[in-house]
């Protein structure tokens, strides 16, 4: 299994990004971040420490949601435009998966057209070094070997695996994640659980990583909303949790979930997080036959007692739990709610059967099976 070199935690982990660059013998740095960082001041926490130590940097700041094509290209050529020797990635998915790409292509240049890096890329050289830093508690970018990238073009969005493409360094610091708005913690909470759940119910699980997932989905389940209305220690504990499923997931792949929530951003650029808390629950629930005993250990997590109950109703259980908890948060439970109309669903669901998550779904899915599905959900 594989996963950062080094990754630090806590409240004021910033802190050791001058001296980490120093000793690593990097010169100039490129941080990758969005205008919202800017404007909010976060992004300058980390920059701040930049300039209070001398250490020369540029800032590329035009990452979108749901990341675009041409924000890899554009970012590409800030990179060579600065002569920098190493990338920090500060931020949530979005600009962290945009420094992945830029870092892959900028050893791999044979991949510029960005496209062919879908799937498991055959990159020779490994990125250029990156430091991450996220800023939400859901992708956990920061330690996987996973990207997604949005063809805007071809209106589908597609998921890149690479060894290759892992930080050298990942910077885990809740303060940083602590003045996201509500609906941002909730989504990319969400987003955490679900690769919880979707890691540990994948058909290539296995002891290890269900070690990750079952000890993720318990924080994740205690931690989430209060998390969400602020409570820092409940966020240290969510930004721990999402970490520890990016370990997991990074190494057996997801499932339906993802698969069906990348349509719906590359659709009607719907966040992420929020797709796939309208998805989770009911997804699971196609997939409780396929699901063994472990759906007895998701409603455990989840403070239910299934000791004694049929497995039947202890999956019934889990899905439940899930759904209540997604309820409870205020999340959509429509796609309509994500502009999606019955017109839309033809081709949504040929995209996500599709899609490289949907074979490791632990229930194999048809395209009428997910035709389905997304009807249920209109």
């Amino acid at each position: 299994m594989v996963w950062n070199q080094t990754a630090y935690f806590g409240a004021g982990a910033i802190s050791v990004i001058p001296d980490e660059l120093t000793g690593r013998g990097f010169t100039k740095a490129l941080v990758v971040t969005d205008q919202v960082l800017i404007d909010t001041g976060v992004a300058a926490r980390v920059t701040d420490l930049l300039d209070a130590a001398g250490f020369p940097y540029e800032v590329f700041s035009k990452v979108a949601p749901n990341p675009p094509i041409e924000n890899v290209l554009a970012g590409l050529a800030a990179f060579g435009a600065a002569e920098a020797d190493v990338l920090i990635a500060v931020g949530g998915g979005s600009p962290q998966d945009t420094c992945k790409a830029i870092g892959i292509i900028a050893n791999n240049p044979e991949f510029a057209d960005v496209r062919s890096l879908e799937g498991v890329a055959a990159t020779r050289h490994r990125s250029v070094p990156i430091i991450a830093v996220p800023t939400t508690a859901g992708t956990a970018s920061e330690t996987t070997i996973n990207y997604v990238i949005t063809d805007v073009e071809r209106r589908r969005k597609f998921v890149c695996v690479d060894p290759n493409d892992i930080p050298v360094l990942a910077v885990v610091d809740p303060e940083m994640m602590a003045t996201a708005p509500r609906a941002l913690k909730v989504a990319t909470g969400l987003d955490a659980l679900t690769h919880a759940i979707e890691g540990y119910i994948t058909a290539a699980a296995w002891e290890l990583s269900d070690l990750f997932h079952l000890k993720a989905i318990q924080v994740i389940a205690a931690s989430l909303a209060a998390a969400a209305d602020g409570d820092p220690a409940a966020m240290e504990r969510m930004a721990m949790a999402q970490y520890v499923a990016g370990m997991g997931y990074s190494n057996v792949g997801l499932g339906l979930v993802h698969a069906m929530a990348h349509p719906l951003g590359a659709f009607f650029d719907a966040p992420h997080g929020v797709a796939n808390g309208v998805l989770l629950a009911p997804v699971m629930a196609f997939n409780a036959p396929a699901s063994g005993e472990k759906y007895r250990d998701i409603a455990a997590a989840f403070g239910v007692c299934t000791k004694d109950m049929p497995i039947e109703e202890a999956r019934q259980a889990a899905v439940d739990a899930v759904a209540a908890l997604t309820a409870s948060l205020g999340n959509p439970t429509t796609i309509t709610a994500l502009g999606a109309t019955a017109a839309d669903v033809p081709a949504l669901a040929q995209a996500a059967f599709d899609d490289v998550c949907a074979g490791g779904n632990p229930r194999p899915a048809s395209v009428e099976d997910i035709t389905a599905l997304f009807t249920s959900l209109l």
